[in-house]
């Protein structure tokens, strides 16, 4: 069975992520995309715009000291423009680490993701994390 073409987007983004090709990643987003992401930490809120997530990104990669790995066990689309993945996230910082399962569900329009929801399997181990 062939990939439906909305979640070879959505690989393509995370090959992306894990080559650390910002610039790749950020093509495959709509200028206005907004990225969601849960909790209350310094990572946590809307940012909107390709280049407030692209720097969202490169924030993540700081401050995890570039040990941030995402692993992809999921892809599933509807059809109709959205995918729901699930990965693994590993991080170390400072004298913590990071080891959870992370859910995100995006918005496809006319080929480019336009919309990132964030879920988090702790949002708390998340929050303490990220600070």
């Amino acid at each position: 069975m062939a990939e439906h073409p909305d979640c070879t987007l959505v690989r393509r983004g995370y090959e992306a992520f894990t080559r650390g090709d910002l610039d790749a990643l950020a093509g495959l987003m709509t200028t206005d995309v907004t990225h969601h992401v849960p909790g209350e930490s310094s990572i946590s809120g809307h940012h909107k715009g390709r280049e407030a997530c692209v720097q969202l990104y490169r924030r993540l990669g700081e401050l995890s000291g570039g040990t941030l790995r995402t692993e992809l066990e999921t892809l599933l689309a509807d059809g109709r423009g959205h995918v729901i993945s699930v990965h693994r996230c590993r991080a170390e910082r400072d004298d913590i680490g990071i080891d959870m399962k992370i859910g995100m569900f995006f918005t496809i329009v006319g080929g480019k993701i336009s919309d990132i929801d964030e879920c988090s399997e702790d949002i708390d181990t998340s929050n303490t994390f990220w600070r």
